[in-house]
């Protein structure tokens, strides 16, 4: 057998080898191969993502939520109901906010009130006041209860 044969055989087979091994090496999707109570625990929405975000880049509401509240009053912006716990848990400074989730804009009125923050926007989700990264939705403060 020539040296240019020989050399063609062994390439086809350590690239028929690659590709038969690749998917043997992957890792399972996020809820394959987990047992008992685990399967499936991330409720986060995000398929498993991990968000590797620098907390302290993130902006604060700059209000309180007793203010926040006051403003939200006078404005007749009240008797919102909380989220279910389940959902609630997920609003978590750096989180994206869960997908599907109802996020209502408020009247101009009640926002211009608000700190500005450039890049950022305010969303009521449910009864809270939640101070969002704008385009990413990247959850930067929650104000809990301001609407109830």
């Amino acid at each position: 057998m020539s040296k240019l044969k020989q050399f063609k055989l062994v390439s086809t087979l350590l690239c028929t080898s690659f590709l038969l091994a690749s998917p043997l090496c992957a890792d399972p999707p996020s809820d394959k191969g987990q047992k008992g109570k685990d399967k499936g625990s991330d409720k986060s929405g995000n398929g498993g993502v991990e968000y590797a975000l620098d907390l302290s880049l993130l902006v604060s509401a700059g209000i309180s939520v007793g203010d926040a509240r006051r403003l939200a009053v006078n404005e007749g912006l009240t008797g919102m109901k909380s989220l279910p716990p389940g959902i609630r848990k997920n609003l978590a400074r750096g989180k994206p906010m869960p997908p599907g989730i109802a996020k209502t804009r408020m009247p101009g009125a009640y926002v211009n009130q608000l700190p500005r923050h450039d890049g950022y926007e305010w969303l009521q989700v449910g009864s809270d006041l939640v101070l969002v990264v704008t385009g990413t939705l990247v959850i930067s403060d929650v104000l809990e209860g301001v609407f109830r």
